[in-house]
């Protein structure tokens, strides 16, 4: 088999790449019928729910534990990465968009003052963390996915 058949055989790989694949078309989804626009960046970028780092690490976790079992090696592995992944969209990353959203709006003051060393026209990304539901949601997401493909024919 060749590098692309073996990949897309791997049940492991594919469980993580299609709880990424889809948590980022949810995720834009539930954007679009929030906003009523379609915001192509919410297919790749992060933030918001659910959470696309949450559903791939658990995606992956899932499908290890379900191939080399809960008592791998390969398995803690998973598990204390997929920890490390969400606790840090809860806290450092999550601070990070709250900063920026902040930041935003006193650039945005200082530019309507008259200020001209401050461009409201840049602004700082705010999606970037996650609520702690936006990291559930994405979890359980990933989970199921990987069940779902562990018992497809």
């Amino acid at each position: 088999m060749n590098f692309f058949q073996e990949l897309l055989h791997n049940t492991i790989f594919v469980s993580a790449a299609m709880g990424w694949l889809v948590a980022q078309f949810l995720k834009t989804m539930i954007h679009l019928f929030f906003t009523r626009k379609f915001v192509a960046e919410r297919l790749v970028g992060s933030g918001g729910m659910p959470s696309s780092h949450s559903a791939t690490v658990c995606a992956l976790c899932t499908a290890t534990s379900y191939q080399y079992g809960p008592g791998s090696f390969e398995f803690a592995v998973c598990m204390i990465f997929a920890l490390v992944v969400m606790y840090d969209a809860m806290g450092v990353r999550r601070e990070t968009g709250i900063q920026a959203g902040l930041l935003n709006d006193i650039v945005k003051t200082f530019s309507e003052m008259g200020h001209d060393e401050f461009d409201a026209t840049e602004k700082l990304k705010e999606f970037v963390g996650h609520t702690p539901l936006q990291v559930l949601v994405g979890a359980i997401l990933g989970i199921l996915i990987a069940m779902g493909i562990h018992y497809l024919p």
